[in-house]
């Protein structure tokens, strides 16, 4: 009985494994199980990866929390390879399937040799299955094995690439909007005239670039770890600067761009809304206001908004449809959002090591 039971468990095991990995791989949308392997690892492993970061300088902070997205993919993958070889060792020894060519008696451990061997199609032959059940088994495993490993070469690449879409327009906003971006950069560099025309253009372009994150980040949430290659920049600040600017224009700050401003603000505000849902953070204001009167005033003075008496109440309904949001996101992930005014006059491709390091010695 007790052999009945280990092996109905491995098998149990083996199918919740296989699942998972097609849920996480290979099925793309959202799966809204309370319970699943991959959703448990991660928010137990990123809660207990991130705690030590608080102490770290803000460079160092970034590149630490920056390796966690590629090494908890690879751990996933190596734990999901561990527990399909623990599985199947539990469904050996269930049904009595390893005898050594030596001739000891087999034990648990020697069920798990045979197990990772098979599953890795390695083929020592020092242990081999010794009846017709053992032997179909061996054959699955391989094959799962084979499958799965394939399947997953397979997963990085595609990752990989929706990484790099995302990446190019992130850093894109480097120039357009300023190292960290913000609302009033972008303005103040689109500047006026014939060249705010091309306002509808630019909106147009990071509407496409919030459905792509959409549907990106949704099919693998893994890439909303995946932090951005300089410091100053993320996906998460990008979009909400360009929510930033969609609300500046829907207010009235810019006439002839209403439409494309409502589109993007509508699949952005999408976007932040359900990635935060993806992770189960509550929405919540942000501890301190991003846009307080004062800063407010100084905006629309720096960019030249000829404000109506009703914008800043109309700007703070606008904020509260989607700043709850990412701010619950910023505060997971531990990306700061973006201030509505520019921080500095320099952006990060117009310094470098060496510049710091004169301005240092002068």
């Amino acid at each position: 009985m007790l052999d009945v039971v280990i092996a109905a468990l491995g098998c149990v095991l083996i199918a919740a494994i296989l699942w998972d990995a097609f849920e996480t791989v290979v099925l793309p949308r959202r799966v809204s199980r309370r319970f699943r392997f991959a959703r448990l690892f991660y928010r137990t492993s990123w809660k207990t990866y991130r705690l030590p970061s608080k102490r770290f300088s803000s460079a160092f902070r970034e590149t630490y929390l920056g390796v966690f997205g590629p090494l908890s993919l690879l751990m996933l993958l190596a734990l999901w390879a561990v527990l399909l070889i623990f599985g199947f060792a539990m469904l050996h020894w269930g049904i009595g399937s390893i005898v050594e060519t030596t001739g000891k008696e087999a034990n648990f451990w020697t069920d798990s040799y045979m197990s990772g061997s098979t599953f890795f199609t390695l083929g020592l032959g020092d242990v081999a299955p010794d009846s017709t059940a053992s032997r179909i088994v061996a054959v699955i495993e391989a094959g799962a094995g084979f499958g799965f490993l394939a399947l997953m070469i397979s997963y990085l690449p595609v990752l990989y690439q929706a990484f790099s879409r995302r990446e190019t327009n992130v850093s894109l906003l480097d120039s357009r909007a300023g190292s960290p971006p913000s609302a009033g950069a972008f303005f103040l560099r689109l500047g006026d005239g014939h060249r705010r025309d091309r306002l509808p253009f630019l909106l147009e372009d990071w509407e496409s670039w919030s459905a792509d994150l959409l549907e990106s980040h949704l099919s693998y949430p893994v890439l909303m770890y995946y932090r951005s290659q300089h410091e100053h920049q993320s996906w998460l600040a990008a979009l909400t600067v360009m929510l930033d600017v969609s609300a500046l224009v829907l207010t009235g700050f810019q006439e002839h761009a209403d439409e494309p401003a409502q589109l993007t603000f509508a699949i952005s505000r999408h976007a932040a809304v359900d990635l935060a849902q993806i992770f189960g953070v509550d929405p919540h204001r942000a501890p301190a206001d991003r846009l307080p009167h004062a800063e407010f005033m100084r905006l629309i003075e720096t960019v030249g908004y000829k404000a109506a008496p009703d914008t800043e109440a109309k700007l703070k309904e606008m904020r509260d449809l989607y700043e709850p949001f990412v701010a619950a996101l910023s505060e997971y992930l531990m990306m700061p959002l973006p201030m509505w005014l520019p921080e500095g006059t320099e952006d990060a491709w117009q310094t470098t090591a060496w510049d710091r390091l004169m301005d240092e010695v002068s």
